[in-house]
Formats: structure tokens, C-alpha cells, sequence
């Protein structure tokens, strides 16, 4: 056993009688007085699991219990440490224990702190996603291929789906389902294990690179039914899911791919389902809901964090206020060509896009839906980039991760002010030190409905971590000189940036206070100054 790494017991009996999804196994694990209860699965050829994620060192006792179908009087339970183990005999309800050792990569799971993330060992955590919605449901040739190019990537997060997908450049069979056919729809009760295991591979080949499966849970993209899935049978597939995967470390749940897209679901039916997965979900993965149009309310306590789908990635603050949770762009539109609007940003932009997002304080995912003669698009399906944006993307990600934390949003000016703190000054009235500021007054005097859009358009992305790191992003700005005010008690080296042509240039050292930076006049600069 490892720390932050999956660990197996798989015990060996005869077929269920009934269901296969919800069977009667769990187990109870103990280390140093820390009780952690789970439930198994049954993996299909007489095999029953049960996974337990441990996120502490130490000696771990266990006890599994169940009412399962076994051969004569004893099971067969092999214990996996590297997935690969001698087979033990004992009984189901026969006690074991085995000690977590602190040796192997694994980081832990991903937390939400503040406004940002952590794994469990402490590491911070910056979310660099992509989107590859199909991934799982093509061949394994071109699967292969999505692997080795994400090897190469600069991303550590993959949106993709449980179900397949049916959409424009998307219209493949998959090899498998994950449950068995039966009339009139779905058999929830029969999963399909060759698409379980085949999903799990993935899963871990994922994780073996450093990156989170954003899994996606439902979407409306569908002709073969798993969209109109009755509640009943919906929470029967959750807990089946949730009892197999749960114990991986590298795994988000994303409730909806456009939740507001499913009219078959009531808004209801997603506070239930989010409820559902938190509730199974012994280890507390991050968990999210994304939209098409409205917002999901992500005040929801279940809820971890906002996953959304909009192009304001400046408006990081307004949500911070509102939800009091991090936020990640998932999707921004794409950086592509097609006919669609939402698949045609230029890499430029999709680069500043993500340097924006970033230097508010939020989070920014990629996707790419560039036209090919074999209409295999990264977005749906997966291959090869084709895009000048992600090594762009790896670029500011290499910056980000130099620094000793995340970035909170600073702002400077009038866009430095939140609509929030807005409306306040428009009911009570602004403070003294702003009573002067003629350009403030003004904006005070705009209806509220306006206050958004002018905040957005003034906002600078400028983002700090404390006084060791400030980021400052001007985007479409064409500025010859620009200004930071820098604590007076620090030391400071000033970098210029040029996002896109991926440059650093020192443009000074030891300086604090208000410091004046010439910039070469024109787009995507940035500058970050570094206490030295």
C-alpha cells in the first residue's frame, strides 16, 4: 500500500444474483483511530473490488464484509499494492492489515483552498485543462494517440465524458458501452466491464502523466439514449461509478456537460444528483456543474467550485463574491476554424483568454476544433494538436508554477473595483480618498445594469502572490510605458514579457515603490516583478 495511490482488494465468488451494479460488499479501514468506510463493486468473471484511496502513512487494518454469492466457504482476495500481488486466502469478513508507505509519485487528490487548489501533500495545484470530450469512446489506435500527445502537452486536467457523444464531427459508434442493452433502453443493473476496465486504463494512464480526468457524468449530445435516463436508474449508474472510480486520485466529477441542455432533468434533480455524489464519495472529489447559457448556482454546498462556460474570464472577482469558490473557465470557446462561432478563435486569442483568467485570480481551459480531412478534431475526439496556442499555454504555465503560490486578482483603476463594491458606493456613497476621482463619480452615476460591462472593459489583469509576485497582463494594450506600485520595504526584479512570442526580458533589479516599465508598444505584454 501507498500513500495517495489506489489500493485493490479483489475478492474472488460467484455471480451476483440480481444486480450487478448494487451489490451487498464494503469494507472498513483503520489507521491510527481514522476510520474510513467503503463500498465495493463486482468487476464481472466471478470478481468482486473494493478500492480505498489512503491519504495518510501509517499501518491500516481492514475488515470487509458482504452477504456475497461465494463458492463453498471461502473467497479468494488478492491485495494490490502495484496492482500486481499474490493471492491470499481468507473469508470475506477476515481481517487484514498492511502498512501505507510513504514512497511512489502519487501527489494525493485535488482540494479546493481558498480560491485555488492543492493535492493532498501540500503541492499547489493550477489547473492548465483541455477539453477531449469523446476521448474514451474511440478506437484504441487513435486513444493511443490522444495519450502520447497529452504526454507532450502542456495540460493537467482533460474534460471528457462517461457516456458517448453524438454531435457535429462526432458521429462514430463506439467499441463499447457502459452498460448492456436492453429493451427499450439501458440494462443500469449489467455494466459492460470491458468498457469499465477500458475507462480505468485511461484513467490511470492519466494519472501516470500528472493529470486530473475531468469526468463528465451526463450531457444531452446523445442518440443512443443515456440522456433520458430516468432518475432511478440515473443514481443507480452514480453509485456504481462512484463505488469503482472513487478511490482514484486524479479524478474530478463534473455533474453535466450543459446541464441546461437536459430538459429531462429538473433543477432539482441535479441539486439531488450532486448531493448523491458527494454523499458516496467517501475521499470528497471536486465537484462542479457546467453550463450552456445560465450558471449553476454554485453556492450549492456540495459544490467545490465554479465550472463554467462563458468569454468574460475577467469577471473572476464578480464570481469570487458571489460564490465564494475558485473559478475555472472550462470553456471559453475554442481555438479552431469551423463554421461554428464557438470553434473559431484564433490562437492569439485563445492565449490571451487563458492569461487573463489567469492573471484575475481564475483558471482557463483549451480546446481545439481545427478542420481535418479525417474529421478527427481535438475537442471531440482526440489526436494530435494542431494549434499554435498550447505552447503558449505550457509558457505561462511555466511562469505560474515558478512562483510561490497562486495568484490572487489586484487589479489596478476603476476595472480594480468590483461590481459589488460598486453598488455599495452607489447606496452609501463613495469614501473620502474617491470623492475627488471625477472618472469614478461618473461611473457611479451609470444604472446598475452597466456597471458589469464597464468594470469588464476598464479591468486590468493584474494578479499577486502577496508581496513576493505581481503579474501584470495587458492584453490588447499597445503601451510604450506602463507602471507598477510595488511595496516600498521589498527589493524587486521587473521581467517584460511577450506572451505570445514567449520572451523574458530583465528590465530591471532592486527597485520597489511606484516603478516605470518601457514596453516595446505593442499587444500581449506583460510584466512580473519578483522579490528578490
Amino acid at each position: 500500500m501507498r500513500q495517495y495511490e489506489c489500493f485493490e482488494l479483489a475478492l474472488k465468488g460467484a455471480e451476483p444474483e440480481g444486480s450487478w451494479t448494487q451489490v451487498d460488499l464494503q469494507a472498513e479501514f483503520v489507521c491510527e483511530g481514522n476510520i474510513r468506510r467503503v463500498e465495493g463493486f463486482y468487476a464481472g468473471d466471478g470478481v468482486y473490488k473494493v478500492r480505498f484511496y489512503p491519504d495518510r502513512a501509517g499501518r491500516y487494518s481492514w475488515k470487509v464484509t458482504g452477504a456475497l454469492n461465494t463458492r463453498g466457504e471461502e473467497m479468494c482476495m488478492a491485495a494490490e499494492m502495484d496492482r500486481r500481488e499474490e493471492i491470499r486466502r481468507t473469508t470475506a469478513s477476515h481481517p487484514g492489515r498492511e502498512t501505507c508507505r510513504t514512497t511512489g509519485t502519487g501527489q494525493g487528490i485535488v482540494r479546493v483552498e481558498g480560491m485555488h487548489f492543492r493535492y493532498d501533500n501540500g503541492t499547489w495545484y493550477r489547473p492548465f485543462g483541455t477539453t477531449v470530450y469523446a476521448l474514451a469512446h474511440q478506437e484504441k489506435a487513435l486513444v493511443d494517440t490522444t495519450m502520447e500527445t497529452l504526454r507532450g502537452a502542456p495540460f493537467n486536467k482533460v474534460r471528457f465524458c462517461v457516456f458517448p457523444k453524438h454531435y457535429d464531427f462526432n458521429h462514430n459508434e463506439p467499441p463499447y458501452f457502459p452498460f448492456e442493452k436492453k429493451e427499450g433502453g439501458w440494462d443500469v443493473h449489467r455494466p459492460n466491464f470491458a468498457f469499465w476496465e477500458a475507462l480505468e486504463g485511461r484513467i490511470r494512464e492519466l494519472d501516470a502523466m500528472g493529470i486530473q480526468g475531468d469526468l463528465i457524468l451526463f450531457h444531452p449530445y446523445d442518440r443512443w439514449g443515456f440522456s433520458e435516463l430516468g432518475k432511478e436508474d440515473s443514481l443507480v449508474y452514480l453509485d456504481y461509478l462512484l463505488r469503482r472510480l472513487s478511490a482514484m486520485p486524479n479524478l474530478w466529477w463534473s455533474l453535466a456537460n450543459e446541464y441546461d441542455l437536459m430538459p429531462g432533468y429538473s433543477h432539482k434533480d441535479w441539486e439531488d444528483f450532486a448531493g448523491f455524489v458527494a454523499k458516496h464519495d467517501p475521499y470528497g472529489h471536486c465537484l462542479s456543474n457546467h453550463n450552456c447559457m445560465a450558471y449553476w448556482d454554485f453556492s450549492q454546498k456540495e459544490i467545490t467550485h465554479c465550472s463554467i462556460q462563458d468569454v468574460n474570464v475577467s469577471e473572476v472577482p464578480e464570481l469570487w463574491e458571489q460564490y465564494g469558490k475558485p473559478v475555472i473557465f472550462d470553456e471559453c470557446r475554442y481555438e479552431g476554424n469551423i463554421i461554428h462561432s464557438w470553434g473559431n478563435l484564433s490562437a492569439r486569442e485563445m492565449t490571451r483568454r487563458f492569461w487573463t483568467a489567469t492573471c484575475c485570480g481564475g483558471y482557463c481551459t483549451h480546446g481545439e476544433t481545427y478542420y481535418s480531412e479525417d474529421e478527427v478534431l481535438w475537442w471531440a475526439k482526440g489526436g494530435t494538436l494542431k494549434g499554435e496556442s498550447p505552447a503558449r499555454i505550457a509558457f505561462l504555465r511555466e511562469i505560474v508554477e515558478s512562483l510561490p503560490g497562486p495568484l490572487d486578482f489586484m487589479g489596478e483603476g476603476l476595472g480594480a473595483f468590483t461590481e459589488t463594491q460598486l453598488q455599495t458606493m452607489q447606496e452609501q456613497g463613495p469614501s473620502e480618498e474617491f470623492r475627488e476621482n471625477f472618472f469614478l463619480m461618473a461611473m457611479l452615476e451609470l444604472p446598475r445594469e452597466r456597471l458589469r460591462s464597464f468594470l469588464v472593459k476598464e479591468r486590468v489583469a493584474l494578479g499577486h502572490c502577496g508581496q513576493e509576485a505581481y503579474l501584470k497582463y495587458l492584453e490588447r494594450q499597445s503601451a510604450s510605458v506602463t507602471e507598477l506600485s510595488l511595496p516600498q520595504n521589498g527589493s524587486y526584479r521587473v521581467e517584460v514579457i511577450d506572451t505570445w512570442n514567449m520572451t523574458r526580458t530583465v528590465a530591471a533589479k532592486n527597485v520597489c515603490g511606484k516603478v516605470r516599465v518601457n514596453l516595446p508598444g505593442r499587444e500581449d505584454m506583460a510584466v512580473l516583478a519578483l522579490r528578490q
